[in-house]
């Protein structure tokens, strides 16, 4: 049977299941990938599970998203992460190195390997022909731990490239345009794999670009093959002995077919406040900026950072706006350094931050209120740059450097100039110290965890109830994110490793008042959400799940819900339910009072229950789209006791 290059590496992999698309398949996952607003949570977890050593061929540990330090919290956390990788026998990057998935990609990829992190942008290492998946930090514990992954084996969605991109039209241009067709939830319960005459063009950081936001599509995974030009790369990283060669089946066939025509493209732009909200950039040509933004892991290539570099070479930038650059690994730094880039980029009134994610999560470099910030980071929702009622437009690096020299959005094409093509170097720094090694077995062993005053342990988590009586706390619409149940950003990350504290902040975009009302009836009821359609998109932070947990949400009821939020509520033990019919969350409001019954027995011997709404004296039908293996785990309260409960009974 011929395959496609998705189909080779689920195949590659499967545990169990049957690849049809909608049936749980499981997979063995080779390599994982952990970031510390996620990783301090999947560390307490392993020494909650009481993992002695990582069981997978590489996992690694980076510090690249609370990397300002303006008191203890940061670094204290910096200090655990550090000695839990020592402990665990995990790599470990430190503050400064570089944003994750660009690091992961230089130093630790190989073709043909599953990747699981706890971070959804993970899917940018598919551009190495990898299998990489985003998922909640639990299940990365899991993972860790040498368990399989579970999820739904997604439809295969081909993308033929064919012809040639225009000049001052980019990688990032391609997957806007693929937003812009398909919006964010387009790729729920697909894997994208793209393929044909015109990835020839596209460099392996040019891979990376499109593969990272295939995040935004809701996409399981997004998939390249592993062909020349990764070979190229891996060459230049000195890890040549890992490549080898996956590509489709000459008679391989896909459950959707798509083409993109290169040649056909246009600068894009995503506007306020969706990825999804895409537009050339005619059509907002002109608007005014504070704020022109160069990096992160969307644009994480040498040749963004040179390219804007050419652009404003010998020119200033305009007056008023503020020009960002977040190199994305200090190895690309050293190179951008010494060809001369960096220079030009400063001399034009550029300002050079540390290599990380900084203000892709609202770590920094929050633009001003009221004004309209142009980035090339993957995502805009609101709030995330830091600044509560932001507007921020998303771009590649030609419109970004553009935009930055005449102070409002600037179409490249009409620059007096020709584009700047840009060679990446014959022989790239390669920083081998990027990643500290694990260590060996004996001396993991003896390593103390460093915990500082900061962290608090996992709380326990009650069991199922088998009936449930509560208030709807909130009511929300379609594609709720997870920045907005739970923001990211230099004031709430610092509390990631405590729950009471970072709790403090779930909805409090929505409802500044939602903590104090959840606080009020945790003991008595709990609470339940209602939502739309692709809640919980967006970050796979599984905090956004576990802090309203914390605060006694038992169930959310919902249109349908993203993939990793999904299960995120049901590895913490909160039951995530749908509409029978979607027309019945018109008759729900805030306020209205929940009854299920029996839920314990319904949810292993049926899929419908049905909900009360005591008000109204009106009966809803519900639906739980659960495995057997997840009714067993919502029964235990969660992975953590389920997990606990296995090791008991081998005991």
């Amino acid at each position: 049977m011929a395959l496609n290059v998705a189909q080779k590496l689920i195949k590659n992999h499967l545990v169990s299941g049957e690849m049809a698309p909608g049936k749980e398949i499981s997979l063995s996952i080779d390599q994982t990938l952990t970031q510390d607003a996620t990783g301090t949570m999947v560390m307490l977890e392993l020494e909650a599970m009481e993992i002695e050593r990582a069981k997978t061929e590489a996992s690694a540990q980076y510090v690249d998203h609370n990397v300002i330090q303006e008191d203890s919290k940061n670094p204290d956390d910096h200090l655990f992460l550090e000695s839990a990788a020592k402990r665990f026998g995990l790599y470990f990057s430190r503050p400064g190195n570089g944003v994750s998935h660009p690091v992961h990609m230089q130093r630790l990829a190989v073709p043909g390997r599953t990747l699981l992190g706890s971070d959804s942008h993970t899917c940018a290492n598919g551009c190495m022909g990898m299998l990489a998946m985003g998922a909640g930090g639990i299940d990365v514990a899991m993972a860790i731990a040498g368990e399989p992954y579970y999820v739904k084996m997604p439809q295969i969605w081909g993308v033929k490239l064919t012809g040639e991109l225009p000049d001052w039209v980019g990688a990032k241009d391609i997957i806007l345009e693929f937003l812009r067709r398909h919006d964010v939830k387009g790729g729920v319960g697909k894997i994208i794999e793209y393929y044909g005459p015109g990835l020839e063009q596209l460099s392996a950081m040019d891979r990376h670009v499109i593969a990272n936001m295939g995040a935004e599509l809701g996409a399981t995974a997004t998939v390249f093959p592993s062909d020349g030009e990764v070979k190229r790369f891996l060459k230049s990283q000195g890890r040549e002995e890992d490549w080898h060669e996956i590509t489709a089946d000459q008679e391989a066939t896909y459950d959707i077919d798509e083409e993109i025509d290169l040649s056909t493209l246009v600068p894009m732009i995503a506007k306020p406040s969706s990825p999804g909200n895409v537009v050339p950039i005619t059509e907002v040509e002109g608007e005014e900026i504070y704020q022109s933004y160069v990096g992160s892991s969307a644009n994480p290539g040498y040749s963004d950072f040179a390219i804007a570099a050419n652009i404003v070479k010998g020119q200033q930038i305009a007056s008023g706006v503020s020009f960002d650059i977040n190199p994305t690994s200090r190895q690309m730094l050293t190179d951008l350094v010494e060809n001369g880039h960096i220079a030009s980029l400063l001399s034009s009134g550029a300002r050079l931050h540390q290599a990380g994610c900084n203000g892709c999560i609202g770590m920094g470099q929050a633009p001003a209120s009221g004004r309209n910030s142009l980035r090339t980071t993957p995502r805009n929702f609101p709030g995330r740059s830091g600044t509560r009622e932001d507007s921020v437009f998303l771009c590649g690096p030609e419109v970004a450097a553009a935009s930055a020299l005449y102070g409002k959005i600037t179409d490249p094409r009409t620059l007096n100039m020709s584009y700047p093509h840009v060679n990446e170097p014959d022989q790239p720094t390669v920083d081998f110290r990027l990643l500290e090694e694990p260590l060996a077995l004996e001396d993991a062993k003896k390593t103390e965890l460093h915990k500082g005053p900061n962290i608090a342990s996992i709380p326990y988590m009650e069991p199922l109830p088998d009936n449930i009586n509560v208030p709807v706390l909130l009511k929300v619409g379609d594609n709720f994110s997870t920045d907005e149940i739970l923001a990211g950003g230099a004031r709430v990350l610092p509390y990631r490793s405590n729950l009471p504290e970072i709790s403090k902040f779930a909805f409090e975009i929505l409802d500044e008042d939602y903590y104090n009302r959840s606080m009020d009836i945790r003991e008595k009821t709990g609470h339940a959400i209602i939502g739309g359609t692709n809640y919980g998109q967006g970050s796979s932070r599984e905090h956004a799940a576990l802090a309203p947990r914390y605060l006694g949400l038992k169930v959310v009821i919902v249109k349908d819900f993203a993939r990793i939020h999904l299960q995120n509520l049901i590895n913490f033990g909160i039951l995530p339910l749908t509409f029978a019919d979607p027309r019945d969350f018109d008759q729900l409001e805030q306020g209205d009072t929940l009854e299920l019954k029996n839920v314990r027995e319904t949810i292993q011997d049926s899929k419908e229950l049905t909900a009360v709404v005591k008000e109204k004296n009106k009966e809803i039908r519900i639906l739980h789209a659960l495995s057997d293996r997840q009714v067993d785990i919502m029964l235990t309260g969660g992975l953590i006791n389920w997990v606990k409960d296995r090791q008991q009974d081998k005991a």
